[in-house]
């Protein structure tokens, strides 16, 4: 399974003085089973891209494939589409709505034309697979705290049986607590369901931990596509753009400049850490 994007464009406000040409012949392929981080300065075209890939924007010019079938083919059913390429939406507490969250994560499978039972099924064990609560199911959703809001708008998306999560900021406004917390449970995710997932982030420090292949978007193109390691060597050209790479990097360079002999690939800190204690063992 994968999502194949060719040459796809697309155009805001397209005919009027204040068209913005928001992606520009963009050719990826997404396969299954990948953690993809995408990054990429404000009005890079980030969240332009994600929307199309489960159908929210249709593009101004290209195809987009979806386990070989042109998700723009007129007899595609793009409300399937929609329910195995899931998007969660930066701050998805806004996507809650019902009186409890049981009724909430059960609204997309019975949406689907579900049997009550079945959406039921659906939502005990979305809720299970996401570590929400039992003792919270029957809640209203605007009583939980913001780690929770984020794990049950996650639930309703899964409930749907998604192949694909697709997070747009998915940690933003949450401490450091909350935040590591919804990454480990995205992870866990990827790991035990082989699902892909598709992390939309401004942190280099979460996608270089957590991701096993970065999208670097710039101006509506894609400037790089590789792992984090690749990536991030290039941490001058992507300071050029308004990113950088994660802190640790720019302190391992910063020790080699002082005459330690470190590889400077290191991304996250355990990686630092490994790299030290082994120049230190090695020079006693």
């Amino acid at each position: 399974m994968s999502i194949i994007l060719n040459n796809v464009s697309y155009v805001y406000g397209q005919g009027t003085p204040n068209e913005v040409k928001a992606l520009d012949n963009i050719n990826l392929e997404i396969k299954d089973g990948e953690f993809i981080g995408i990054i990429g300065h404000t009005g890079s075209g980030k969240s332009t891209l994600i929307q199309h890939l489960n159908g929210l924007i249709r593009a101004t010019s290209g195809e987009i494939y979806y386990n070989g079938q042109d998700i723009y083919d007129k007899d595609y059913d793009m409300k399937e589409h929609r329910s195995k390429v899931g998007l969660v939406f930066q701050y998805p507490e806004y996507q809650l709505f019902e009186t409890d969250v049981f009724k909430d994560v059960c609204y997309g499978p019975k949406n689907l034309g579900l049997s009550q039972k079945e959406a039921e099924l659906r939502a005990f064990k979305a809720l299970e697979m996401v570590g929400f609560p039992m003792d919270s199911f029957y809640r209203s959703p605007f009583d939980l705290s913001g780690g929770q809001k984020r794990r049950a708008a996650i639930a309703g998306v899964l409930a749907m049986r998604t192949e694909v999560l697709i997070l747009d900021e998915p940690t933003a406004g949450l401490d450091p607590k909350g935040r590591d917390e919804i990454l480990d449970l995205i992870a866990r995710l990827h790991k035990k369901y082989n699902m892909t997932i598709i992390l939309v982030s401004h942190s280099m420090e979460d996608v270089g931990k957590y991701a096993d292949r970065l999208i670097v978007m710039d101006d509506g193109h894609v400037r790089f596509d590789g792992t984090p390691r690749e990536v991030f060597k290039h941490y001058k050209e992507l300071e050029e753009i308004g990113l950088a790479a994660p802190q640790v990097t720019y302190v391992m360079h910063e020790l080699k400049e002082k005459g330690y002999n470190l590889n400077t690939d290191a991304i996250t800190v355990e990686e630092a850490k490994n790299e030290i204690l082994k120049f230190y063992k090695e020079k006693a």
